[in-house]
This record gives C-alpha cells, sequence and structure tokens, in this order.
C-alpha cells in the first residue's frame, strides 16, 4: 500500500502548479489585451496580408507559441521531472518531447479548422454567434468521440484485440447484459509512457470500443478487471453518455450566449470598436476562464453523481463487491491517487469521488 501522504504531496504539488498556471496565463493574457499588445500584433500581421482569416491563424500560432515557450519551464517541470521523482514515468526525455510535439499537432489539426469556422460563423451571424456555433460544436464534438478510438487514439498508443480469450469472453458477456453489443476487447500500450493504468468505453455508434491499458492487463485479476469493465459499461447501461451529451450541449448554450454578451459589454473597456476584431478575441478566452469556473463544481458533481452510479451497477452486474473495492485501492495506489482530498479541492476539482467515499458508498449498498 502507498503511503497516502506521498500521494497527497504529490498531487498537492500538481495541483498548486495547474492553478499558478491558469492564474499566470490569465494575467499575462489581461496585460496583453489591456496594454495595447494585442492590437499591436493585429496591425502587425496587417502589414503582410489582407486575408483576415490567414491574419487569425498567425495571431493565434503567435499567441500560442509564446505562451508554449513560456510555461515550457513548468511544463517540463510538472509533466516529465514529477512524473519521474515520484516513478510514474516510463518515458525517456526524447519521448516525452514526441508525445508532446504528436499532440500539439493533432490540437493544431482540430483546433485551426474550428478556428476558422468560428470566424466564419462570427462573420456571418454577429452578436448571434454563440448560437450556430454552439450547435456546431455540438456536431464536431459527436464526430470527434466517433473518430476517437479509430483515428486519434492509435496515433499516441498502438491498439491491438486482447489475447485472453476468458477475459475477452467475460467482457463481451458483460457488454450484452448492458445492452451492448462487442465484437472485440482492445488493449492499449499504455506503458510506453506511464506506471499508471485505466480503463475506458470510448466511442459512439460503430465505433464503441472498450479498452484497456496493459498496465491494468498485467497487475490485475480477472475478476478485478471484470469489475472495472462493468463500472465503464454503468455508464452506458445507465445513460450517462447520452446525458452527458445533452447536458454538455444544453450547458454549451448557455456558456456561449454568456461569453457572446460579456464580449460586447467589455469591448469599450480595452477600445475596441467591434467584435470582429481579431485583437478583441482574446476577451473570449478571458471570459471563458471566468464563466467556466463558476460551472466547473457543478459539472464535477454531476460526474461525480454518475461515478457512484457506475459503482453500484459494477457491483450489481458481476456481484463482486470485495474483488471491486480491492480494485479501486489498487488502481489509487498504482496511480498515486490522493485518496481523501481535502473536501473543498475534491468539491471544485475533482470529477470522481475521492477512493475513501466511494469504498463507504460501496459498502453502504
Amino acid at each position: 500500500m502507498t503511503d497516502n501522504s506521498t500521494a497527497k504531496k504529490y498531487n498537492n504539488i500538481k495541483l498548486f502548479w495547474g492553478i499558478t498556471e491558469a492564474i499566470v496565463s490569465f494575467i499575462l493574457l489581461f496585460i496583453f489585451i489591456y496594454l495595447g499588445y494585442s492590437t499591436l500584433l493585429e496591425k502587425y500581421l496587417n502589414e503582410f496580408t489582407s486575408n483576415k482569416y490567414l491574419i487569425l491563424v498567425l495571431f493565434t500560432l503567435v499567441v500560442g507559441f509564446a505562451h508554449s515557450i513560456l510555461f515550457a519551464p513548468l511544463n517540463y517541470y510538472t509533466d516529465f521531472y514529477l512524473e519521474h521523482k515520484y516513478n510514474l514515468s516510463n518515458q525517456t526525455f526524447v519521448k516525452w518531447l514526441w508525445e508532446n510535439l504528436k499532440g500539439t499537432l493533432v490540437g493544431l489539426v482540430i483546433g485551426l479548422p474550428l478556428l476558422l469556422l468560428f470566424y466564419l460563423v462570427l462573420l456571418k451571424f454577429g452578436h448571434l454567434w454563440w448560437l450556430p456555433f454552439s450547435i456546431l460544436m455540438f456536431i464536431v464534438s459527436v464526430l470527434l468521440a466517433q473518430i476517437l478510438p479509430i483515428i486519434i487514439l492509435p496515433i499516441f498508443y498502438k491498439v491491438t484485440p486482447i489475447e485472453d480469450e476468458e477475459l475477452k469472453e467475460r467482457i463481451i458477456q458483460l457488454s450484452k447484459d448492458a445492452g451492448l453489443k462487442v465484437e472485440n476487447v482492445f488493449k492499449f500500450n499504455m506503458s510506453k509512457n506511464t506506471k499508471k493504468a485505466n480503463a475506458a468505453f470510448t466511442g459512439l455508434g460503430k465505433t464503441k470500443r472498450i479498452i484497456l491499458g496493459d498496465t491494468l492487463l498485467e497487475n490485475y485479476t480477472i475478476d478485478e478487471i471484470e469489475t472495472v469493465i462493468a463500472h465503464e459499461l454503468g455508464h452506458y447501461k445507465l445513460k450517462h453518455i447520452q446525458k452527458n451529451i445533452l447536458i454538455g450541449t444544453a450547458s454549451s448554450f448557455l456558456i456561449f450566449y454568456l461569453i457572446a454578451q460579456l464580449h460586447v459589454i467589455s469591448l469599450n473597456w480595452f477600445g475596441f470598436s467591434n467584435i470582429f476584431q481579431i485583437s478583441s478575441l482574446p476577451l473570449l478566452i478571458l471570459w471563458a476562464a471566468i464563466v467556466g469556473l463558476f460551472f466547473q463544481p457543478l459539472t464535477n458533481w454531476l460526474s461525480r453523481k454518475f461515478e457512484y452510479e457506475a459503482d453500484a451497477y459494477a457491483i450489481k452486474s458481476t456481484n463482486k463487491k470485495d474483488s471491486f473495492i480491492n480494485t479501486l485501492e489498487k488502481l489509487t495506489d498504482q496511480n498515486l491517487g490522493d485518496k481523501e482530498p481535502h473536501p473543498f479541492v475534491e468539491w471544485f476539482f475533482y470529477s470522481h469521488p475521492s477512493i475513501k467515499k466511494r469504498i463507504a458508498h460501496l459498502n453502504s449498498l
């Protein structure tokens, strides 16, 4: 068993620097806008081209590159140094750089077209941009969920069918009980990056997949893995995926509406004349951060509620409460999770209940 003081220290360090990065990023972006550097950058780019879409792309790349350079030391410390210090990483420095580069490239391939689509919607619909853009983001989110297991995940991991026939048959049977047709179960080489373990139910429609990290397969019994999969299938059986899509879509309409209104209200504060100025668009990020702060606790509360429900389904469908509790404890140790975080930290930041509360809930059933 891992000493929880070590896990608590690890998680508190990660949390502290995560909050610090968010606050510093917000302040720097505010200064960038308030002191007129945003306007100066747009004017400078206007000297090279009059194409607004190209200016927007270049503007975003410059700001993004500057952010990456400024926070490179912190990202190295939190994502590479700390993971090695606490014996959680299997990456060399070169592999860490390569994985980050792949992540950046995938982000650009997905993000830049969305950015251009957003600006097109902004130009076409003006102050009502939030309405069609919310609809478009719903469509995009569904498409991304469909291609995640078959296109995006293989960019980062080698995905192959699992070889253990007994485990495969158990999972297929569990899936049938949950009303899900599964023809195969997959594993991915999670160990190439980390010593942590995980499993997930991913995809939509014909791309639905159950995927298991090789770190899970190598360190857990068939009964233990079965309970983990039962938990993931619980999300499907209890329609958490559909509920999250519906709730996420409804909240995105509200969030984009609020951001749009706040953007308009604050234009004059920073000397902008209209919403179409590219230099005014970073204001959207500032307002998104502020609005997000208010929605985060509610989103996490709902996520924790769904986790409790999926836990209950796991022990009901497998009748293996002790195995599931043992698995949760082992996963918490292996992933160096904080077993008993501060109540506020759990309420505000955690999408999953703490292991202490999950076990107490399971024992109450």
